[in-house]
């Protein structure tokens, strides 16, 4: 993450909707105005054009702050990227909590709101690393194979679980009825996958990225497309601690004086990584002898089952973040290389070159 101690001077909060964005624009502490625009292009250029007028504006003592809101804010970022501007996108939560106790909401209240967090937080933002375009090709191309997994689901499950509730008659002539579109959709979701294999072979990195991904075992290409989308090719997330809190198997203490729990992830957690992470560690527990002997025996001390299974997606997460930190695959039993073992090749390379 970028991560820059700026003194910045404007702070511009923005409440980003499908159709119109709401702007704050905000000197320091004080409020000077507020502008309702078209979610387009150039009405977006036009208010960049009349902030660059305002007394003492410089771009780069300027931060755009808005919250995630998916595509609704494309239009915005890629206009906002031709001036090299500061943006920060923040979680809607926790702009929310930032707050305290709020009443009512509206679109020009809230981004007065997100204009006066930017400032509170002015030495503490995180500020946003824009994605290569083939990682956002690789994002809607993994939205759109989540959607046809989820559609192929909905025709499916009834059509097997009703078989034995109605009569076989009826059955036959309903899988008759949908067999074609289920047959469409598996067609589809397979030229899908194939678009997203092409992909990531066809650029250096990706291709790079995911051999080391896949090379730890049990780690399969869905899992890794996933961390190359979330992690943005490792530039927003590098540390797997951070990761594993940010996938929702970071496990946190709950106590208050005398009363005491067992400490238990959050639910504030990107849940589809957390479920590919699951079925790798399942995966891992059943096929892989090390995982499964470290289950049954922390299992056998009397740990919860799905405590333990929480330990090995963590395990998982931190293979994954050593090889890719590292830049090689995976090696079970690697040992990292000693002080005096990388200096004895810098001499064996210093001596080839005298």
């Amino acid at each position: 993450m970028n991560i820059k101690p700026i003194n910045y001077t404007y702070f511009i909060g923005i409440d980003v909707s499908r159709n119109k964005l709401d702007i704050a624009v905000m000197a320091g502490s004080n409020l000077l105005f507020h502008r309702e625009i078209k979610n387009q292009p150039d009405d977006i250029l036009s208010l960049v054009n009349e902030l660059k007028i305002l007394p003492k504006f410089v771009m780069t003592r300027a931060v755009f702050c808005m919250e995630a809101t998916g595509i609704y804010c494309n239009h915005l970022l890629s206009t906002l990227r031709k001036f090299q501007t500061n943006v920060v996108r923040e979680n809607p939560l926790q702009i929310l909590n930032s707050l305290g106790k709020i009443r009512g909401k509206h679109d020009k209240i809230d981004s007065m709101r997100i204009a006066n967090y930017a400032y509170k937080n002015r030495h503490e933002l995180v500020l946003k690393t824009h994605r290569r375009p083939v990682i956002d090709q690789l994002a809607y191309l993994s939205a759109l194979r989540k959607r046809l997994v989820a559609t192929i689901k909905a025709l499916r499950t009834p059509l097997k679980e009703q078989q034995t509730f109605i009569k076989k008659s009826i059955q036959t002539q309903v899988t008759a009825l949908s067999i074609d579109s289920l047959k469409a959709l598996e067609q589809d979701l397979a030229r899908v996958n194939e678009a997203i294999v092409q992909v990531m072979k066809d650029d250096d990195k990706l291709r790079h990225i995911n051999t080391i991904i896949t090379s730890v075992p049990n780690i399969g290409q869905i899992t890794a497309l996933q961390i190359v989308i979330a992690t943005n090719e490792l530039r927003d997330f590098s540390d797997a601690k951070k990761f594993a809190c940010y996938a929702g198997i970071a496990p946190f203490r709950d106590e208050s004086g005398l009363h005491k729990n067992r400490p238990r992830v959050s639910h504030i957690a990107n849940k589809e990584i957390k479920a590919l992470l699951h079925l790798c560690a399942l995966g891992a527990i059943r096929c892989n002898p090390e995982i499964k002997a470290y289950f049954l025996r922390k299992t056998q001390e009397g740990k919860p089952k799905m405590s333990v299974v929480n330990a090995v997606r963590f395990k998982l997460v931190l293979r994954i973040f050593a090889c890719l930190n590292q830049d090689r695959c995976y090696i079970k039993n690697y040992e990292r290389p000693t002080h005096s073992i990388i200096q004895k090749k810098v001499e064996a390379v210093n001596d080839v070159l005298m």
